[in-house]
């Protein structure tokens, strides 16, 4: 397992410390200049004061990294940006987009900012707070990461903190059912309780990588507007499907519907299949669909965001109307 400890802001973090109830939170970035990939999905993160504090304060999982506007950030987490009002965390943002010399965000401005986004948030109280890293230096400002945090040299520093983090997360987790193991991210020997960490993401952090991946446009349709736009699963949630981006697909409304109701479906050749029930539909806008037929769909630039084939073949065989 990797972790990766983050240089925040107390305000951040007490803001979230007082909110047990939020499942999803947002570490972001002011701006959208870099990608975040130094740990992967279900590797720890860990909360870190800034100087005089300094304390490692809490963790969480980590969940995906997108970049996507401010309005969308606030849309997805809101409070869990560590702030009470969209204008709060616009603010939060211009203190340290004015600290490395860029112009500040403006009401009515929307850029896109950078959102490492995180499940399962522990807090730890005060008294509890653990002291950084030894070789954490002074000067870094956004964080460090560590690889084989199990195995490493630091294995007895680390060991306590992700066992709190990962322990007392997945207890207030929902949904995690321990038969299910397909899925779930687990490498080498364990210390200090580890438990198992499925690679799913977060429910609003699902929406957000699936806008990330798609660059913003529905998968069949090129529809580019984001109110028109929502995350559509490939295998349920209710049937055992999880929130990850190869379960998911960016669907304009309409479309959404239409292939949740089985009236649409993804071949194997990634092309649009239009169900026969909507061949014989009496109106004439059902025209509109049926044109997709064999319509290739739109595949996010990294193949591992492309839409499971598995999951592809389990909606056509359980929920696209063939007849």
């Amino acid at each position: 397992m990797k972790a990766f400890v983050g240089v925040t802001d107390q305000v951040w973090a007490e803001f979230l410390a007082q909110r047990p109830h939020l499942s999803e939170i947002n570490f972001w970035r002011p701006s959208s200049d870099k990608d975040f990939s130094r740990i992967g999905l279900g590797d720890l993160f860990l909360f870190k004061t800034r100087y005089p504090h300094n304390r490692i304060v809490g963790g969480a999982v980590f969940s995906g990294f997108a970049h996507v506007r401010l309005s969308e950030a606030w849309a997805a987490f809101s409070e869990g940006n560590g702030r009470s009002s969209l204008g709060e965390l616009r603010d939060a943002l211009n203190v340290y987009r004015r600290k490395d010399d860029k112009p500040p965000i403006r009401a009515g401005e929307d850029p896109l900012i950078g959102c490492i986004m995180l499940r399962d948030p522990v807090f730890f109280p005060e008294g509890t707070t653990f002291a950084p890293p030894p070789d954490f230096s002074k000067n870094l400002i956004q964080g460090k990461g560590y690889d084989d945090i199990e195995t490493s040299d630091l294995a007895d520093y680390f060991a306590p903190i992700a066992d709190r983090v990962l322990t007392e997360g997945a207890d207030a987790a929902l949904g995690e059912e321990p038969g299910d193991t397909s899925t779930w991210r687990h490498e080498g020997p364990t210390r200090g309780g580890y438990r198992p960490v499925r690679q799913r993401l977060g429910q609003e952090a699902f929406k957000l990588a699936l806008l990330n991946a798609y660059q913003g446009r529905c998968a069949v349709t090129g529809v580019d507007v984001p109110p028109a736009l929502e995350a559509a699963h490939i295998h349920p949630i209710s049937e055992g499907g999880l929130h990850r981006l190869d379960n998911g697909l960016l669907l304009r409304a309409d479309v959404h519907r239409l292939f949740d109701q089985g009236y649409l479906a993804v071949s194997p050749e990634l092309t649009v299949q239009v169900s026969p029930r909507l061949y014989g539909h009496p109106s004439p806008a059902a025209g509109e669909y049926t044109a997709l037929e064999g319509r290739s769909i739109t595949l996010p630039p990294r193949k591992a965001d492309h839409p499971s084939r598995d999951a592809l073949a389990w909606h056509r065989e359980r929920v696209f109307q063939h007849i």
